[in-house]
């Protein structure tokens, strides 16, 4: 079944509002790079989001995880009996999102995510530290830490870098956005807990909310 976009069951935030992001080693207005984020000794989980630092704290919830494990298998499943060419991640799994197209020197790369799941289906993207460029689908499982920045800051960071199918999956549904032809993503299109959501990147793939949710 499919509603009107409400996509996420939290207080509702403007998209595109600013977050202020968790921000150690220096000065606020300093941008880091990802040859910063190489370099940071400690083994914390970040990400960076135009230059600003975005802290991941403590383990996902156990409805997080089982979500995220199942929606990796169907994909992964999926791209190995269609023998697609496509790879499919899932976190801790770098994502390297350049400002400018082409870019790879680690001292002008400001944006590095860790995207619950990613499909990346040019290989020419992946290297030994993970992806450079945008995957083709990313999926992010919401918690109640996560929301705003899901909605907000990698809802235009996705869309800027050209990632062509951006899910935020929450407790009651998956809201969908799909990058058009000018660049930017649509509205979003939510699906509820009985319904289907094909996946847009894989003709023939459809995932089962109620079978998501409920086995």
């Amino acid at each position: 079944m499919e509603k009107e976009p409400t996509p996420y069951k939290l207080e509702p935030v403007e998209r595109l509002s600013v977050q202020e992001p968790i921000v150690a080693y220096g000065a606020k207005s300093r941008l880091y790079t990802y040859a910063d984020y190489l370099s940071w000794p400690d083994d914390k989980r970040r990400e960076l989001i135009r230059g600003l630092i975005y802290e991941m704290f403590g383990a996902p919830t156990r409805w997080h995880a089982e979500i995220s494990v199942k929606i990796l298998m169907w994909i992964s499943t999926f791209i190995s009996r269609r023998k697609r060419k496509c790879k499919v991640y899932h976190a801790p799994f770098d994502v390297r999102l350049p400002n400018r197209k082409g870019e790879k020197a680690n001292d002008k790369i400001y944006s590095v995510v860790q995207p619950d799941i990613c499909v990346v289906c040019d290989l020419s993207k992946l290297d030994d530290a993970g992806c450079i460029g945008a995957p083709d689908l990313i999926v992010e499982v919401q918690s109640p830490s996560t929301a705003f920045k899901d909605a907000n800051d990698k809802l235009s960071l996705y869309e800027e870098s050209g990632v062509r199918e951006y899910w935020i999956v929450f407790k009651e549904g998956v809201t969908v956005y799909t990058l058009q032809s000018d660049g930017r993503y649509d509205i979003g299109k939510t699906y509820e807990l009985e319904g289907k959501v094909p996946v847009g990147i894989f003709e023939g793939l459809e995932i089962d909310l109620h079978k998501l949710f409920n086995e």
